[in-house]
């Protein structure tokens, strides 16, 4: 029986992937084999000695302190692409929202007074003001090409708009994704002075703190409109502000927002509605869901953020796993210890990510106690596990 401690409140749908005769699943679990959790911030947490595996149902791992679960030989899984339907959405309705300055007009009807024939009178005066302008033709620059920014990019083509994207760490695959029409820019200074909308989805580390700051928001048109669905801080709030206070932005839509925010107009903030579906979050807990339960129960790893991506069909019953430094001759020294022990290996597989390896290795015979035991001994071993049915 593998313990599931939650952290947050997981969508049912996606812990029902955890079936009750193999899993218990509470929040107030003792020893647990794993944790799934949305936001709850972990930094501060003792890590239980029986952890396994972590699961974000989300993509941001900010919460999580990944350099001491890497430590002790924990892969921290989250679930790229499983809200990005969902942000999308929120982004192509900001885009609308500002172009029509939605808020606004709604905050100006909101306030009027008067008799319905004097009221009408008002109403006309307002749509003068709060007209807007139409996307078609309009210029949508998208930071980050990952699953998010991707859907965003084709949806914004599919719109009649000009596209510009960057990401330097965008793969092969995932240029496949995108439409052929999309421009491509080779930092975000370059696409600034473009575009009239600009969009972010990377996360939030050193290199991206402030990426819209003081010193390149005043290259953007005095009409653009910066959105950050992302994560609070990839945007400089202090400078977007200024800008918009002396008329050198056009709109400002955060899903974070402030003190200093919600005293500027032209700033539409959102509390946090970007992932906030009911789909979004049951297709984030299905996904981790599945990927602690593969991990537990065969080794598998797949989306985690801190190890490499490893996977193995399942040859025999018999499987050891194991976590270490990626140093030389691990693999060679892990099969010797085997073979002294009479097991055969029937399937191999190794991979590293950075300073973790990880090692799957199927064995034709049962896996005894002791050569996990003589593993673990080795010099750089986080982990060792055997896995039999």
């Amino acid at each position: 029986m593998y313990k599931i401690q939650t952290l947050n409140n997981i969508s049912p749908i996606g812990l029902a992937k955890l079936p009750a005769d193999s899993y218990s699943v509470a929040d107030d679990v003792d020893s647990p084999d794993a944790i799934i959790l949305r936001s709850y911030k972990m930094h501060e947490m003792e890590i239980p000695k029986s952890l396994k595996a972590v699961g974000r149902a989300g993509a941001g791992v900010n919460n999580i302190p990944l350099d001491k679960m890497s430590d002790a030989g924990v892969p921290v899984f989250n679930a790229p692409g499983a809200n990005a339907n969902a942000v999308k959405e929120l982004v192509i309705a900001s885009i609308f929202i500002a172009a029509r300055n939605i808020t606004e007009a709604v905050k100006y009807t909101e306030a009027l007074e008067g008799e319905d024939a004097e009221l009408s009178k008002l109403v006309e005066a307002g749509k003068k003001k709060y007209g807007g302008f139409e996307v078609p033709g309009r210029t949508i620059g998208v930071v980050g090409l990952g699953a998010i920014g991707r859907m965003v990019a084709n949806t914004c083509i599919d719109l009649g708009m000009h596209v510009v994207g960057f990401d330097p760490g965008l793969t092969v695959d995932g240029a496949w994704q995108l439409s052929s029409k999309i421009s491509r820019a080779n930092s975000v200074e370059e696409m600034l002075a473009k575009v009239d909308f600009l969009t972010v989805h990377v996360p939030l580390i050193d290199a991206t703190r402030d990426l819209i700051n003081a010193d390149n928001v005043g290259k953007m048109k005095s009409t653009a409109v910066i959105i950050n669905l992302a994560r609070g801080g990839i945007t400089n709030d202090e400078a977007i502000c200024d800008a918009l206070d002396v008329g050198k932005l056009g709109a400002y839509v955060t899903d974070f927002p402030n003190n200093r925010t919600k005293k500027t107009p032209k700033v539409i903030g959102l509390p946090h509605l970007g992932a906030s579906t009911g789909e979004a979050e049951d297709n984030c807990a299905i996904m981790v869901a599945e990927q602690v339960k593969d991990y537990l129960e065969n080794g598998n790893i797949k989306n985690s953020v801190n190890f490499p991506n490893v996977s193995m069909p399942r040859g025999t019953a018999h499987r050891l796993v194991v976590c270490n430094a990626n140093v030389p001759n691990m693999v060679g020294q892990i099969s010797t210890i085997m073979a002294e022990a009479g097991l055969n290996i029937h399937d191999m597989i190794n991979q590293s990510r950075g300073e973790i390896a990880y090692t799957i290795v199927d064995s034709d015979t049962e896996i005894p106690q002791r050569v996990v035991s003589t593993i673990k001994q080795l010099d750089g071993v986080m982990i060792a596990r055997a896995i039999q049915d």
